[in-house]
């Protein structure tokens, strides 16, 4: 029998805690092995429970969100973070990305919703439709910061490896670049543009499960958490010009 997914809950309320662990303890293949009512407590509760994924509320009292997602994410890189948010543009929702979160939903989200989100995460997907992950990137690629890496110039593109890119991130689209055959090229391309499995397939006229093979072998290359850490390091070297 495949192993179930081991969720902890974090959310200051305990009635949105209690009604997530209802949905989710349904499910034959989640388990939800711990709650935590802030920050603190959520990365005490990592370090003890080891869970596959985190579901985290971001604006609670004492230690928020974004603090305890980039602890936990830090101190255990195999736990995915998964954040919860009132507002689908709510900018500690873009906080927590750039923590290391792994995607993010709305707490009014359906049962379904909630559902596929997880196991999305689980797998190592983004619990992102490809139109919130362009406008996620519109507001947090001007302030994500790179070492060595200035904000996206205005100057003309140059080309590295057969890809334009933005002239003063040569040296950054070349070190990811190099280790990627042209197909998987394409697909890092694809992700970087918001691009989902079966829109990625349809573009390069393969199949939705050879662009799956694509992408993992592209965030193994890369050494990229998930897909969302692989969108952020497209955009840091200015693989997507013109966006």
């Amino acid at each position: 029998m495949t192993e179930k997914i081991r969720v902890l809950l974090v959310d200051d309320q305990q009635l949105i805690r209690l009604g997530f662990r209802m949905v989710l303890e349904a499910e034959n293949d989640i388990e939800v092995v711990g709650e935590a009512g802030d920050g603190e407590v959520a990365i005490a509760q990592a370090a003890a429970l080891q869970p596959d994924l985190v579901l985290m509320d971001i604006r609670m009292p004492g230690l928020d969100g974004i603090a305890a997602t980039e602890q936990i994410v830090h101190r255990h890189p195999q736990t995915r973070v998964l954040v919860l948010t009132t507002f689908d543009l709510d900018e500690y929702a873009f906080g927590a990305i750039r923590a290391g979160a792994s995607g993010f939903l709305l707490k009014d989200a359906q049962r379904h919703e909630l559902l596929s989100a997880l196991r999305a995460v689980h797998r190592g997907d983004a619990a992102l439709s490809p139109r919130i992950t362009r406008m996620l990137l519109q507001h947090v690629t001007p302030t994500l910061g790179v070492s060595g890496v200035s904000a996206v110039s205005p100057a003309s593109p140059t080309t590295v490896a057969g890809v334009e890119v933005a002239a003063d991130r040569g040296d950054a689209a070349a070190s990811l670049l190099e280790s990627l055959t042209d197909r998987e090229r394409d697909v890092f391309l694809a992700l970087a543009r918001g691009l989902s499995n079966a829109e990625i397939g349809d573009s390069l006229f393969v199949t939705e499960s050879t662009v799956k093979t694509h992408v993992g072998r592209v965030l193994a290359k890369l050494g990229a958490r998930d897909r969302i850490h692989a969108v952020i390091l497209a955009h840091r070297a200015g693989l997507v010009v013109g966006d």
